[in-house]
């Protein structure tokens, strides 16, 4: 069952008239076949004008939505003989950050992310994607044992933010999150780094100084949340609307501005309505950004990762 947004209830209206007719017993000598095929075609038109033209706050409402693939869906489909890794070797374990080795393609890889929960149990379980720094120790300790066995790491982003709580700050939040950006970047094997809903502040860069970032069509990334950012500047969280779109977060913007390194289409009305499909482009990206790296040696993979993000903000690219 759908979900619908705000910005959807046309759409919904529709659809539930379309399961109206359908449900309907067929009464002799009248057709509805014909009244439901036209209004198919007329939720198809909607559905495909209302997605070309989301804007920034809509595209947010749509990276949140709570039926978007997770985590655990990507790896149960996209890694074979997945073996997941826990703990940080000096607290404990966080749910909010898991991973473990696997074959991607038959080829051996680390897998790291954010994994939000697909239910109220879940979110709670794994504190709704917000990491504290066991979780990001724990990415620490992962991507060390990928370099050390040569494995390609893939990590995959979705989180509001790492955890702002006493007991995350208490244990050194900064310092495990610059940790971890700092093992992304000294990593001698490729790190490709998919946003595949919110990518927020820190805690999403932690997982993300890539080789290659790629972003799914309706996600978003930004240093703060929309609502944090209208808070700030405006003094109400009812300008998120704004805020989203002066921070530039969407995946079309931040191609522009090389931040990103490239966008993964989603199906027709976002990755929730067809979770499959979605993840299977998100594979085929990853495959494509792996096999880049082909015949490069660790040092110059270390290189070119540290120059791409040397190089944002710069008038010219580094050579």
């Amino acid at each position: 069952m759908v979900m619908f947004l705000d910005f959807e209830k046309p759409i919904a209206e529709l659809e539930a008239k379309i399961k109206e007719l359908q449900a309907m017993p067929a009464t002799q000598g009248i057709s509805i076949a014909e009244d439901i095929a036209r209004l198919e075609v007329k939720a198809d038109l909607l559905l495909r004008q209302t997605y070309a033209k989301l804007t920034p706050w809509q595209k947010t409402q749509v990276a949140r939505h709570q039926s978007r693939p997770r985590f655990h869906d990507y790896v149960k489909m996209l890694v074979e003989d997945f073996v997941p890794l826990a703990g940080d070797r000096a607290f404990g374990d966080d749910k909010a950050i898991l991973g473990g080795i696997g074959r991607f393609r038959g080829k051996p890889v680390m897998v790291i992310g954010h994994e939000k929960g697909s239910d109220t149990e879940g979110r709670i379980r794994h504190n709704f994607g917000m990491a504290k720094p066991e979780g990001y120790r724990k990415a620490i300790r992962l991507m060390e044992l990928a370099d050390r066995f040569k494995m390609g790491v893939i990590t995959l982003i979705d989180t509001p933010g790492a955890f702002p709580g006493i007991e995350a700050e208490a244990r050194g939040q900064s310092e495990a999150i610059a940790r971890s950006t700092e093992a992304c970047l000294k990593l001698s094997v490729p790190l490709v780094a998919v946003i595949v809903g919110e990518g927020g502040s820190g805690g999403a860069v932690a997982l993300a100084t890539a080789n290659k970032v790629l972003m799914l069509e309706h996600a978003v990334y930004s240093v703060i949340s929309p609502e944090g950012c209208a808070s700030i500047l405006w003094r109400s969280a009812e300008r998120a609307q704004d805020a989203a779109a002066a921070m530039k977060v969407t995946a079309q913007d931040l191609i522009k501005l090389g931040v990103i390194d490239g966008i993964v289409s989603e199906p027709l009305g976002g990755a929730h309505r067809d979770p499959k499909a979605a993840i299977a482009s998100v594979g085929h990206a990853i495959s494509t950004a792996f096999n880049e790296f082909k015949g490069k040696d660790g040092a110059a993979i270390r290189r070119d990762r540290r120059q791409k993000f040397l190089a944002m903000g710069r008038t010219g690219l580094v050579a």
